[in-house]
C-alpha cells in the first residue's frame, strides 16, 4: 500500500452519539421522536442531502439552509474539542513519517471537521480531503474514495480505505481498494459482517502500531 484514505466520524474521530444527540434535540423541538430508521437513513448522507431528506420526511417549513444552520450550531462546539479514537494520532504520524500519502473521505462538512483536525494536531498530515457533496454519489458507492485516490495520485489497488460502517466498506471494496474496518460502538450490530467483508478488521489502531501489516 502506498496511500491511505480515512473516514472521519467513527473511524478517526471518537464522535459516537454526537450526531444522534443533535438529531434527537432537533426533532424533539418539533415534537418528533428520533427513530432508528431515520438514523440509518441519514448516516451516509452529506449535510445538505440530510437536510433535504429531513425536510421532506417530516414536512418541515424550514429551508434546508435553516436546518443545516441549526444542526451546525448544535454540534460545532463538540467538534472543536472532539478527541481522536485511541492510538489514531500515533498511527497517522507513523504513516506520514513513512511517506504514506493520506487523504480524508467524509460525509461531514469542512466547517465541522477542520476544527477537530486542528484541535488534534493532524490537519497537516493529510494531502487531500474529499467531501461526499463533491462527488456524484454517496458512500454506498466508491466515488468519494476514487476521488481521494485520484487526488493522491494513487491507484485503488495501492490504497487502503479505513471505514467503520458496513455499506461504506462494501463500496470501497467494490472500488478495488484494500479495506480496513475499524470498530466503533455505533456499528457493533454489523461487526460480524464487517469482519467477513473487510480485508482486515481492527479493534484498535494499536494493532497496526504493533504489527504494521498494511504499510
Amino acid at each position: 500500500m502506498q496511500a491511505a484514505v480515512f473516514d472521519l466520524d467513527g473511524t478517526l474521530l471518537d464522535s459516537l452519539g454526537v450526531w444522534d444527540d443533535a438529531d434527537r434535540a432537533f426533532l424533539s423541538r418539533r415534537g418528533i421522536a428520533l427513530t432508528p430508521d431515520y438514523t440509518e437513513a441519514v448516516k451516509l448522507m452529506h449535510l445538505e442531502e440530510a437536510a433535504l431528506y429531513t425536510r421532506a420526511r417530516y414536512s418541515l417549513k424550514e429551508s434546508p439552509q435553516e436546518i443545516m444552520a441549526e444542526w451546525l450550531a448544535s454540534i460545532r462546539e463538540a467538534y472543536a474539542t472532539m478527541p481522536l479514537k485511541p492510538y489514531a494520532r500515533e498511527y497517522l504520524l507513523t504513516l506520514h513519517a513513512s511517506g504514506v500519502k493520506l487523504a480524508i473521505a467524509t460525509s461531514s462538512d469542512e466547517q465541522i471537521f477542520l476544527p477537530a483536525l486542528r484541535h488534534n494536531g493532524i490537519k497537516e498530515l493529510f494531502s487531500a480531503a474529499v467531501m461526499v457533496r463533491e462527488v456524484e454519489r454517496g458512500k454506498e458507492y466508491p466515488d468519494v474514495y476514487l476521488e481521494a485516490a485520484r487526488r493522491l495520485n494513487a491507484a485503488p489497488r495501492d490504497c487502503a480505505v479505513f471505514e467503520d460502517i458496513l455499506p461504506a466498506v462494501k463500496a470501497a471494496k467494490a472500488g478495488g481498494f484494500y479495506t480496513a474496518a475499524v470498530f466503533d460502538e455505533g456499528s457493533r450490530g454489523d461487526e460480524e459482517e464487517l469482519r467477513r467483508t473487510a480485508d482486515v478488521y481492527l479493534d484498535s489502531y494499536e494493532e497496526l502500531l504493533l504489527s504494521p501489516i498494511l504499510f
